[in-house]
């Protein structure tokens, strides 16, 4: 495990990112946890995610990782968050790949993403998946809809939202990555609410 060495608070949030596309909102997820003193993230990308990172954005893994307060490796399966006794607010997996879905769906803890995900059940924590594919298979939405029905689980996807107005795509990433990070107690600076016609 990487760490910057110090811990900001005593809410800890497991970040994971699987090779789906959508790094750009990973990395507005980590910057907005970054402005909570209470908070302090754990990141966990897989070997994918790395390589989608290069396509999406011009940032580094080392760059994104500087990002987190501390950063574990997908092999480092006896890291702490493989365990219930390692307490957290919870996880968030963005993008979360149907590949990785499906192993949640399944108990398939291969890797410390899968694991961290499978505790966070077990443990009836928060955990927040951001669903990347299109269109979606009967597969996919079997295996969302019955994740969905655990306790604690969210299944939000990336989707875009006009109400707010968005004058670009920066501004659309922050409003999905502010609802992303809203069940862990997360408000945005610039997080705009319908507030009704």
């Amino acid at each position: 495990m990487k760490s910057k060495g110090h811990n900001r608070g005593g809410k800890r949030i497991i970040v994971g990112a699987t090779g789906a596309s959508g790094l750009p909102i990973l990395v507005k997820c980590l910057e907005l946890i970054g402005e909570q003193p209470e908070y302090e993230s754990y990141l966990i990308m897989s070997h994918s995610a790395v390589l989608t990172l290069g396509q999406e954005t011009d940032l580094s893994a080392e760059q994104v990782e500087g990002l987190a307060d501390h950063v574990l490796g997908p092999d480092e399966i006896g890291a702490g968050p493989a365990s219930g006794s390692f307490a957290t607010e919870g996880m968030l997996i963005v993008p979360c790949s149907m590949k990785t879905i499906a192993g949640i769906h399944g108990g398939y803890a291969e890797n410390l993403i899968l694991r961290a995900a499978d505790v966070t059940i077990k443990e009836q924590r928060t955990l927040v998946l951001a669903a990347r594919e299109t269109p979606l298979s009967p597969i996919h939405l079997r295996n969302m809809y019955e994740l969905s029905m655990m306790p604690g689980v969210r299944v939000i996807p990336p989707m875009m939202t006009f109400y707010h107005r968005p004058e670009n795509m920066e501004e659309m990433i922050y409003h999905i990555a502010s609802k992303l990070l809203e069940p862990f107690g997360i408000e945005g600076k610039e997080y705009r609410r319908w507030t009704g016609l």
